[in-house]
């Protein structure tokens, strides 16, 4: 039963000449379908409509062959052909209830075109956003009047599709019309360039040719940036955001208002807190009498009932929350909140629009499975088997493995060596910033604790004599792994000749609480591209030792460009006095000095080094695995038909893909899969 305090999230908004059933709004966001997967596209919208979302969005949809985005997969909609595969995630939307909304798209410089190979246009004669070695051409009248047309045509095109609320896209300094707005990008002397009121022509233009053209059926929102973290330098919600707001206060149907650009919009958890964008947005409400979204990684109730309260928006924007949880609202309203799958703010789901893969994500294994493989994020069907299965390893892996097992009425045993549950989530929740990804294991046993049928079992480590001892019928090794302290890495698959010559530790030993001794420099030996090495530098740094960060990359942690913190990270470590040595592999290690060399050059030197930290790969903890392998002789015997190794205990990786391991085993649990076909359903391209 609900809590009655969560009342007023359930009240029906109206936006225009349509109702949202409630607050809770999925805000747009890319998702690596797009226009190629439309099926799995509509099943993901489906479901979280199916979850209790009153308003779903799709992505970014291209509104012209001039605004091509590829080769990301965002939505497209640039003539009628496009219209049944929108109509099909309409209908999924529909079909429960919710609102469905389209957020159209013009680039600008941000589209560099590469299928469609048109010359981008924008604003001003100027280079294209990344490495792009091409430059966009300044927008004269004619581009203008074809821009607001082909918007007119997509809104129209976005009727017919059925959608209910369309967007106007000012924001994340991803669109054209941010990009006339920005005093940065808007060098023009016409009467779209100078004064705000000139760069904020266009906008108004489409925005009031939109409302003219769908506004009597379809609600007209607007997707605005009100800061862009640039101070005098960008828009700012004190001075020209606010004005800018002021001056078109009551045109929208809606205002969906946030701060620019996505890397800021959707900091990880790492550089922000829940609710970290009230600052910026809360004066848009005072301005306007329209409804007003904003978001901030919102996954208390409590959060979300207050904000609505102190009048600092209407509805509840989410994007993450939604993937983490898609029932989110559902659980809300039948008073479940520790049922609750909280968001982590790590990004992984965002990893996936710049890998152009369907979306991930840590906490909701099945997530871009809807469609392929059938997946729902609450249902999972029960399996008929009466055999038993013992877990060994309470980590990601094996937990989600538990739950998702148990909760298809499995009789599972979990056994965990340690005193705590949560394996490396427990141990990562420690470092700077990390402690969001105790939700990890922290929801899992919430879960598995109201299962009679799951037993949980720790300070039991289980050795291969153990096992087969225990005779079950099914064995789950999810036993982690370790980080290497020989230095084989990325850059070098041998050893690192005398690493051991000194002081040595590994993260482990670092995150355990071990300390260097030492008043040399302490060099973290960073050849991974994702965060640990970055971590443990931190934690190094924040601890009064003088620290060095050695990395064959061209920069710290580069893999997190895909999770849009790269920057952060490096410029904390700066902050915090590492020095950074860039493209420097190491050669050696000579006592109190490591020598490193130049990946271009092979120019040498040698850096004073008191302690030394590898963080190069891991090792699959195999030891059971091994001793198991070798009595393979004694378990027919014992009644163990199967041993399977998942997670990290099988080949290191995210976290995300180790929860994902352990929910595709608990899936597959009793099924015979052919390993010739693939296990999941493929979108095929239909030829005429």
């Amino acid at each position: 039963m609900r809590d009655e305090r969560y009342d007023i999230l359930f009240e029906p908004v109206k936006i225009g000449p349509v109702t949202a059933r409630n607050r809770f709004y999925q805000v747009p966001h890319c998702n690596g379908m797009g226009s190629r997967y439309p099926q799995s596209l509509a099943a993901m919208r489906g479901v979280k409509a199916e979850g209790g979302w009153g308003v779903v969005c799709t992505e970014e949809a291209e509104i012209h062959h001039t605004s091509d985005l590829s080769p990301y997969l965002e939505g497209r909609i640039w003539d009628e052909s496009d219209i049944p595969s929108l109509a099909r995630m309409v209908e999924a939307v529909h079909t429960h209830g919710s609102l469905a909304g389209i957020e159209l798209v013009h680039g600008g410089h941000n589209g560099s075109n590469r299928y469609s190979r048109e010359v981008t246009m924008t604003a001003s004669d100027m280079t294209l956003e990344g490495y792009e070695p091409s430059q966009a051409r300044a927008m004269d009248k004619q581009d203008i009047a074809n821009v607001r047309r082909w918007h007119v045509q997509a809104a129209l095109r976005s009727k017919a599709a059925g959608f209910d609320i369309i967007y106007v896209y000012a924001g994340h300094d991803l669109t054209i019309f941010q990009h006339f707005l920005s005093r940065r990008h808007n060098h023009r002397t016409d009467e779209y360039g100078g004064s705000l009121e000139n760069r904020l022509r266009f906008f108004r233009e489409v925005l009031e040719d939109t409302r003219e053209a769908v506004g009597d059926t379809c609600a007209v929102a607007v997707r605005f940036a009100v800061d862009e973290l640039l101070d005098e330098d960008g828009i700012n919600f004190q001075g020209e955001g606010r004005d800018a707001v002021a001056m078109l206060a009551e045109l929208p149907d809606l205002w969906d208002v946030n701060i620019s650009a996505w890397p800021n919009d959707s900091q990880t958890a790492r550089f922000a807190e829940e609710g970290y964008q009230e600052q910026y947005i809360k004066f848009v409400k005072s301005l306007t009498s329209k409804p007003v979204v904003g978001v901030g990684r919102y996954t208390s109730p409590d959060a979300m009932v207050r904000v609505i309260k102190e009048g600092v928006m209407d509805m509840i924007g989410a994007a993450r929350p939604s993937i983490a949880d898609p029932f989110l609202p559902k659980k809300i309203e039948e008073g479940r909140i520790e049922d609750i799958r909280e968001c982590i703010g790590c990004n992984i789901c965002v990893s996936a629009d710049y890998d152009m893969v369907p979306l991930r994500c840590t906490q909701n294994p099945t997530m871009g499975e809807e469609w392929r493989r059938e997946w729902h994020p609450e249902v999972i069907p029960s399996s008929e088997s009466s055999e038993q299965v013992l877990i060994v390893g309470g980590g990601p892996a094996g937990l989600e493995a538990a739950r998702a097992l148990g909760q298809r009425g499995v009789s599972v045993a979990l056994a965990e060596k340690t005193e705590e549950w949560g394996g490396r989530c427990l141990k990562e929740s420690s470092l700077p910033g990390m402690s969001s990804y105790k939700r990890v294991s922290d929801w899992r046993i919430g879960q598995l604790q109201t299962m009679p049928n799951v037993g949980l079992y720790l300070a039991s480590e289980m050795t291969a004599d153990d096992i087969i001892e225990y005779g079950v019928q099914h064995v789950v090794l999810a036993t982690g792994s370790s980080w290497r302290k020989d230095g084989v890495g990325r850059s070098s698959h041998k050893p690192l000749p005398g690493i051991d010559d000194g002081l040595l530790l590994t993260p482990e030993q670092v995150i355990a609480g071990e300390r260097p001794q030492t008043n040399m420099p302490v060099i973290v030996y960073d050849d991974d591209p994702y965060i640990m090495g970055g971590l443990v530098a931190d934690l190094l740094a924040g601890a009064g030792y003088e620290v060095m960060l050695v990395t064959p990359f061209p920069m710290v942690s580069p893999w997190t460009e895909n999770t849009m913190e790269q920057h952060r990270i490096q410029k904390r470590l700066l902050t915090l006095g590492v020095k950074i040595h860039p493209n420097r592999q190491a050669v050696q290690r000579l006592g109190g000095a490591l020598e490193v060399a130049c990946t271009y050059s092979g120019a040498a030197e040698m850096l004073a080094c008191g302690a030394l930290i590898p963080v190069t790969s891991r090792l699959p903890e195999k030891t059971v695995a091994n001793e198991l392998e070798e009595r393979r002789g004694d378990w027919k015997a014992a009644g163990i038909s199967s041993v399977t190794r998942i997670g990290d205990c099988n080949a290191p990786g995210l976290v995300a893909t180790a929860v994902y391991a352990g929910h595709r085993y608990a899936r597959e649990f009793g099924e015979s899969i052919n390993p010739d076909v693939p296990p999941f359903k493929r979108e095929m391209i239909q030829l005429d």
